[in-house]
């Protein structure tokens, strides 16, 4: 069962940028295995809190790193 992780700071996703994470991932999977790995492909998502991450040895925050939280995309185009 091909299987990937991806660990990302948390809130920087929108849940569309997620579900391209996951369909281009199992698409990469399917490329490589053929066909039979769509069924058994397992992507896992993990979202780290802000400041639980660090790169030799300083711990990462969304500030420092310049970003900010992404606009939610609920998906819905109905405009109330």
């Amino acid at each position: 069962m091909p299987f990937a992780n991806f660990k990302v700071l948390e809130k920087t996703l929108t849940p569309k940028q997620k579900e391209e994470i996951v369909t281009r991932t199992t698409e990469l999977y399917v490329e490589l295995y053929g066909e039979r790995a769509r069924a058994t492909t397992m992507v896992l998502i993990e979202e780290v809190p802000d400041g639980g991450w660090g790169i030799s040895g300083n711990v990462l925050t969304l500030a420092m790193l310049g970003g900010d939280a992404p606009q939610t995309d609920t998906g819905d185009t109905n405009d109330a």
